[in-house]
């Protein structure tokens, strides 16, 4: 008897894999216990009416047992034991079944496997360890944005999965099916931080087939290449790529990269300069300062270093003492002379 009951279970094992063992189970003991309910309870009970076994039934394998219906003979109640007995093997294939299907479901979002559900998101195409997590930490520090990390298959598995913000995926970055799962047809920005410059272009023309309008950030070694990138968008912003804070900022305020090349760059349309006060300036205060340098130059005052060191965009009402440095964006350089007495 025990070699046949074994292999009856190790059978249903192998015929009734998945979900349909604990649904076998159920049908079973219910059509077996059913038909046992008829044969021992005094006929015409209502316990076994075909509209009120399935309640009694559901009641007694979940062991809940309400008590409404109940059977009155001693071969009833034995039944019941065994109905209760199959509700609950029932109930631990069922939860077992669930738990292993989301242990599986958590191990392939693990894995990067699993296509994402994300909308009005950044999407960051290629992984380097170290540089990658302090780029995540900028791009999610306001909380404003779930970020998609997509990486090569040389990443088994997310690199940061205790990270609320992060979804990962892997795969072939040139591909559409990583573009889908990362669901860059719906992303507000994608930032390509490639192994070379050739695969971020490659990456780029990949991302812009997905989403023609989205904004693209390429970070890359040789700025030569803005214009190969260009090429494929107008819309792709290039950063150099050892210059990840700014990567961060043009992906989370579109246009902060260009504005930081125009000043950088001589002739531009507007750059840095710094000047000493000098005495008998009359403009004691931050605030003051910038409204007059914006009035009389069309200057902005980014920054002040004073006695407490360097401030940049100090508080309007902070002093600004004979000596001190400041540091503004102009169309010219003010000589210290226009200064003095005004």
């Amino acid at each position: 008897m025990p070699f046949l009951i074994h292999r009856l279970s190790r059978f249903m094992r192998l015929r009734l894999r998945g979900w349909r063992l604990p649904l076998a189970v159920a049908v079973a003991v219910f059509l077996t216990s059913w038909l046992a309910m008829v044969l021992v309870e005094p006929a015409g009970g209502d316990i076994t009416a075909p509209g009120t076994y399935w309640w009694y039934f559901l009641v007694t394998a979940a062991t809940v047992g309400y008590g409404d219906v109940f059977p009155t003979s001693i071969g009833g109640r034995l039944v019941g034991a065994y109905v209760i007995v199959g509700g609950i093997v029932t109930l631990t294939l069922l939860f077992t079944r669930l738990s292993d299907a989301l242990q599986s479901l958590r191990f392939r979002r693990l894995r990067g496997v699993v296509p994402l559900e994300l909308f009005d998101h950044l999407v960051l195409l290629g992984y380097w360890p170290g540089r990658t997590e302090r780029i995540i930490a900028e791009l999610t520090a306001e909380g404003r944005y779930q970020v998609a990390l997509a990486a090569w298959d040389d990443v088994p598995e997310n690199p940061m999965p205790d990270h609320p913000a992060v979804h990962f995926v892997r795969g072939d970055l040139t591909h559409e099916d990583v573009m889908d799962r990362a669901c860059v047809p719906a992303a507000r920005t994608v930032v390509i931080d490639g192994r070379d410059d050739n695969e971020t272009l490659a990456i780029a023309v990949a991302v812009v087939h997905a989403n023609p309008d989205v904004h693209v950030v390429a970070a890359v070694r040789d700025l030569e290449r803005a214009e190969n990138l260009r090429y494929v968008s107008a819309r792709v912003q290039v950063v150099q790529w050892h210059m990840p804070f700014l990567l961060t900022e043009e992906a989370t305020d579109p246009g902060i990269a260009q504005i930081y090349s125009d000043l950088m760059r001589s002739g531009g349309r507007g750059n840095t300069y710094s000047l000493v006060v000098p005495a008998g300036f009359a403009h004691t205060t931050f605030g003051d300062c910038q409204t007059w340098f914006g009035r009389e130059f069309g200057a902005t005052v980014l920054a002040l270093r004073g006695p407490d060191g360097l401030a940049v965009s100090p508080a309007w009402s902070t002093a600004v003492p004979v000596g001190a440095t400041l540091y503004y964006v102009a169309g010219r350089r003010i000589p210290a002379r226009e200064l003095a007495g005004r």
